[in-house]
């Protein structure tokens, strides 16, 4: 009888772990798609100021992306590349490119309550973390994904609540390597354009200060368009910073 249960359980672990490989698969595909091209505002709340920035991103699986900023003003031009886990900034009022150290990638992003990380979408969460169902009710799924041994990634843990009727998250969790709490992401206003389903809402929201969060909206989404492998060099920066 010990040894049916036994089976038993490692049969449903297994059912379990192939579930969630499946969900966090399909997510990941659902937010990338082949190619994403996305416009969007963001906006920082700290210390009870406040100020709008615009943006355009390209992206292309998980090792190519292009992020140039339209607004304001004064950071018009400034533009980030990404290709196979190296970052580089271009600043054109000192018209110099700068490269990123992997040991700056949890830092803030212009000021706002994302990272260097989250902007050049660095990590792969099908590539890098290892999903376990912690519990399901109704359409949502909550998992949580530890990083593999030999993945480059910032975070200790990230717990992730997903729709399974769209395959996007509504609630990310992320802690750090001592499992302590950072920032919470919240997503909502999911809209479908084409195949695909995304949210165009995020708040990003840190732990330790309360009064700060920054609010993203995507403006414009398209997926699978013919973008020029141009972005995805390093003379894009400055090319695509005019």
């Amino acid at each position: 009888m010990r040894k049916i249960l036994a089976l038993i359980t490692i049969l449903v672990t297994a059912v379990f772990a192939d579930e969630a490989h499946d969900i966090m698969k399909k997510l990941d595909e659902n937010m990338r798609g082949q190619n994403i091209y996305i416009q969007m505002r963001m906006r920082v709340v700290s210390l009870g100021h406040e100020r709008t920035m615009q943006m355009q991103s390209y992206s292309q699986g998980t090792k190519k992306s292009f992020v140039k900023v339209l607004y304001p003003p004064k950071d018009s031009g400034i533009t980030f590349l990404s290709l196979d886990n190296q970052m580089w900034q271009y600043v054109p009022q000192i018209e110099r490119i700068i490269k990123i150290p992997p040991s700056m990638m949890l830092q803030n992003w212009m000021g706002s309550n994302i990272t260097n990380d989250d902007m050049v979408k660095q990590s792969s969460i099908v590539e890098d973390y290892e999903p376990r169902i912690l519990k399901k009710e109704g359409t949502v799924v909550t998992i949580e994904l530890l990083p593999k041994e030999d993945a480059a990634v910032v975070w200790g843990k990230i717990i992730t609540n997903i729709d399974i009727s769209t395959y996007t998250s509504n609630k990310d969790i992320f802690y750090d390597e001592e499992g302590k709490e950072v920032r919470v992401f919240l997503y909502d206003k999911v809209k479908k354009i084409g195949k695909y389903f995304i949210p165009t809402y995020w708040k990003i929201q840190p732990i330790d200060k309360q009064e700060n969060f920054t609010e993203i909206i995507l403006e414009d989404v398209q997926y699978d368009m013919n973008i020029s492998d141009q972005y995805f060099q390093k003379s894009a920066l400055k090319r695509f910073s005019r």
